[in-house]
């Protein structure tokens, strides 16, 4: 029997947010924020894993499995009219795992930290019927009234209520359904209304609730950035022929490149650049020439693959710069179709893309004409 489980709840709608998406799917620093707030309990226990059960909306079943996809979590459940409605299905969905205590946590907190869980847990350990973490209000305080003026409220003694709330996984069921007709703000107001008692544990300014759209700047702030650059580097010698593949175009040249795709040396750079910066390897492993799948395969499907793996670990490319060295054909005529269709194939801003082209003033394989070049660098936010 699992000591501890996780009910996070996502089956708002998010209308406050002004986001496309319910707020709790859209991205995050790179990753949807239902998938960072369950990556949060992920680890916390050094001895004993946390069943974690997600409740969602009516309809928002591909949203999820999106957005969770390979994260070891049952299938979430679908919620009611009501977050307290919601909250009683995800404990009764619960039951199979029999845990002893359970934390209930929004969605839209993906900061809570590894010492906020704890220090709930902790609490719940120490005998407390529920655990609530709650921060200090350190602004000033003002309540308008019904002649319009505002009047000044003391700070003392008031307190942010957070998440997650822990309780008892027997007493908090049953309190819910007892109280199933109250109307509460969250899970201790209706402990409360069971009697239970609830102890205060320090909470965390980070630990904010994602509503607004300004929200997400400041989440993003928080969280900082795990930037990631690599470097790629491809050659190619000429064979007979009477055009290249060039940073995904068809350039005309008095000769061909001998590979066993179409040999784009830009596109293979770039690719094994973006490989690089989430560590799976290069483009052999991928793609290996022995295979005959790849013969005179185009190579923007290598790039579209990696781009797919980069957002698989919820990656975004920042930006990527590309040089092909080499004499003849000359670049400059086609650099900004270049950039154009290097933008599409990985679905990023022209302004995020760089292709340059420089000579090795007749030095080398590239001076004798023998091959081109390309090195690339990428630089990934995850």
């Amino acid at each position: 029997m699992p000591r501890i489980a996780v009910l996070i709840v996502a089956a708002g709608k998010g209308e406050r947010a002004g986001t496309e998406l319910p707020k709790q799917y859209e991205r995050l620093a790179g990753k949807p924020m239902l998938r960072r707030t369950v990556q949060a309990f992920a680890g916390v226990s050094s001895d004993q894993k946390w069943p974690v059960q997600v409740v969602i909306g009516a309809g928002q079943q591909e949203l999820a499995a999106a957005a969770l996809a390979g994260l070891d979590v049952p299938t979430p459940v679908t919620g009611g009219a009501t977050r307290q409605e919601s909250v009683r299905l995800g404990l009764d969905a619960l039951a199979k795992d029999a845990p002893e205590f359970v934390l209930i946590h929004d969605a839209a907190r993906p900061l809570v930290s590894r010492k906020v869980i704890a220090d709930v847990v902790a609490a719940l350990e120490a005998g407390a019927d529920g655990a609530l973490p709650m921060v200090a209000a350190s602004d000033t305080l003002r309540r308008a009234g019904d002649d319009g003026r505002w009047s000044l409220v003391s700070r003392e003694n008031l307190y942010r209520a957070q998440t997650p709330q822990g309780f008892g996984y027997a007493k908090i069921t049953k309190a819910h359904h007892d109280h199933a007709g109250s109307e509460v703000t969250d899970d201790v107001a209706l402990a409360e209304l069971a009697g239970l008692k609830v102890q205060m544990v320090q909470g965390e300014e980070k630990n904010i609730k994602v509503t607004r759209k300004e929200d997400f700047a400041l989440a993003e702030a928080l969280i900082g950035a795990d930037v990631r650059t690599a470097s790629g580097y491809d050659v190619h010698r000429f064979k007979e022929g009477d055009h290249i593949w060039l940073c995904g175009l068809k350039v005309p040249h008095t000769h061909g490149l001998e590979g066993h795709s179409d040999a784009d040396v830009g596109l293979h750079a770039i690719t094994d650049a973006l490989l690089g910066c989430i560590g799976e390897g290069d483009i052999g492993q991928h793609f290996p020439p022995t295979d005959e799948r790849w013969r005179g395969a185009p190579s923007w499907k290598f790039l579209d693959h990696a781009a797919a793996l980069v957002a698989a670990k919820g990656g975004v490319i920042s930006h990527v710069d590309v040089t092909i060295i080499c004499e003849r054909p000359k670049v400059g005529p086609h650099r900004d179709a270049m950039k154009s269709k290097i933008a599409e194939i990985l679905k990023i801003e022209e302004s995020r893309v760089s292709v340059k082209a420089t000579t090795t003033e007749g030095l080398g394989f590239t001076g004798r004409r023998e091959g081109i070049a390309a090195q690339a660098i990428a630089t990934v936010r995850l």
